[in-house]
Formats: structure tokens, C-alpha cells, sequence
């Protein structure tokens, strides 16, 4: 038995099974790319943002290393850097699921009261949430969370424990960037306060609730131009709603959850929010 043995058979393990894995160096790092590929100097997968027509035998491009192939996993260079590896990781992504990464305990007690049960696999210092679906992977969408899926790679700590749970709307609605406090003072200067006592009138529920409930009504109703309507729907509630910090991760994913029911990716509803703030000036 080689030193590679234990994780390589871990690695061949989760391929088996549809994970594609990779090896981790020592502090949780992926091995660095290889003297032919380094700075991308192959041509392939530039910045690591999409998979390119690099065919390296070594693991080289991080999370764009992770396969399932056994021959791969078993050749000569992959088993060198088992030898050396510290810790098996997988690409989420590939293997159709979303991990939400919880790295305190505060975290874990803001999942908890916020997200579905799902299955959570512990970590170091908190707790990995796992949901069936992928989406976009962002870092630090709120204080200790991160979202980890396409185009990432997350520690294997083993199974866990729990039923996995679909990806729900208020995940993919994390991944909406939302506007900095530093920004919504002075826009809230400038937009005409039309409530008595100076009172916003987009905090009373009823108001912001119908408004976005004809959103969602308005997207479910399209027949044709899905995409311009989602847009336009966007850009209506984001000009009466998007002033004054009134709008949640909740109202959000609504708005989300009505355009991808319509067919609608996740990709595209996230540039369309984008691109309706930016229309905006939010």
C-alpha cells in the first residue's frame, strides 16, 4: 500500500458515485498548475472561469481538475500528487449540488432559522449545507457564508447526515448582489418621500407585498418575450421598491423563483436585477 492509497481511494470512491474529486495540498489548496500550463500559457481554461481544451495529465487548474475519469485518477502524475496531497476535495457543481459553506456559529444559527434542512456534513469550524441543484458560486454573501457550485471546489469531509433538500429560492437569491448601506443614504435623499410624517411608504407590507406579488403575476402571465418581460418587471419593481432598502433576499427570490419557472436560468435573472439597478443608478 502506497501513502497515496487512503485518498485515492476516497477519490475513486466519490467517481464512482458521480463526484468528481481532486487533491488538496496542505492548507486547503488545490496543486499549482504544471510548468506547461502555468499562467494559463496552454490556453486552456483562462482564469479558471470556464473549462478550456487543455488536456494536462497532471491536476493542474484547480476545480477544473476534478473528474471522475479512473484512468485519470489512477495515472502516474495524478498518483504523485496523491502522495503529496493533504485532503481529497470535489467540484460541486459537477456533481449537481450546492454547498453552503457556514464558518461559525453565527452562521449556523442564521441557517437555521433561514434555510430548509438539508443534509450537513461538519467542518473545522462549522458546518457544510448541501442542496441538490447548482447555481453560480459566490463568496461572502453574508458574514461566515459563502456558496459553493459551479466553477469551486469544497473540502470532502464524508457523507453527512440528513436528506438532501432541493436548492431553494432564497440560496440562488444570495447570489443577487444587493445595495451597500453606504449607498442607500444619499439615494434616499433624493427620492420624494410621499408617506405622511415622513414615513417611507414602501415599509408598509401591504404595499411592498402587492407590488411584488403583480411582479411575480406579470412573469407567470408572459406568453412570449420571457426575458424582456422578466427584465421590465425588474426594472418596475426596482424603481418603486429599490430606493429605500425595503426590498429583501425573500422578495427577491419570489421575483426569481416566478422567471425560473418560466424557463428562465439563474445566470440570466441575476444580469437582468444587475442590469435594472444599473439602468436605475442603484
Amino acid at each position: 500500500m502506497t501513502a497515496a492509497a487512503p485518498l485515492l481511494d476516497t477519490a475513486l470512491t466519490l467517481a464512482s458515485r458521480g463526484v468528481p474529486p481532486l487533491p488538496l495540498r496542505a492548507g486547503k489548496v488545490p496543486f499549482g498548475n504544471c510548468p506547461a500550463c502555468t499562467q494559463n500559457a496552454c490556453g486552456g481554461r483562462p482564469n479558471m472561469k470556464t473549462p478550456g481544451p487543455c488536456t494536462c495529465p497532471h491536476p493542474c487548474h484547480a476545480w477544473a481538475a476534478a473528474t471522475t475519469d479512473p484512468h485519470t485518477l489512477n495515472s502516474p502524475q495524478w498518483t504523485t500528487a496523491w502522495r503529496t496531497a493533504a485532503a481529497v476535495a470535489y467540484h460541486p457543481g459537477g456533481a449537481g449540488v450546492t454547498v453552503v459553506d457556514l464558518d461559525d456559529a453565527a452562521a449556523i444559527a442564521w441557517a437555521r432559522a433561514t434555510l430548509p434542512a438539508t443534509r450537513t456534513v461538519a467542518t473545522t469550524r462549522g458546518e457544510h449545507w448541501i442542496y441538490q441543484g447548482v447555481m453560480q458560486s459566490v463568496n461572502a454573501v453574508k458574514p461566515g457564508v459563502d456558496i459553493k457550485s459551479l466553477m469551486a471546489y469544497a473540502r470532502w469531509l464524508g457523507p453527512g447526515t440528513g436528506t438532501t433538500a432541493a436548492l431553494p429560492a432564497v440560496v440562488r437569491a444570495l447570489a443577487v448582489k444587493q445595495p451597500s448601506p453606504a449607498h442607500r443614504a444619499p439615494q434616499a435623499l433624493t427620492v420624494p418621500i410621499r408617506g405622511q410624517s415622513g414615513a417611507c411608504p414602501h415599509r408598509t407590507p401591504a404595499y411592498l407585498d402587492r407590488g411584488i406579488a403583480m411582479g411575480v403575476q406579470r412573469i407567470t402571465d408572459a406568453g412570449s418575450a420571457v426575458h424582456a418581460t422578466v427584465y421590465r418587471t425588474f426594472l418596475a419593481v426596482l424603481s418603486t421598491h429599490g430606493r429605500c432598502g425595503c426590498l429583501t433576499d425573500t422578495h427577491a427570490a419570489r421575483l426569481f423563483t416566478a422567471a425560473q419557472t418560466k424557463g428562465e436560468t439563474v445566470r440570466h435573472c441575476t444580469d437582468a436585477w444587475t442590469n435594472a439597478r444599473t439602468a436605475l443608478g442603484l
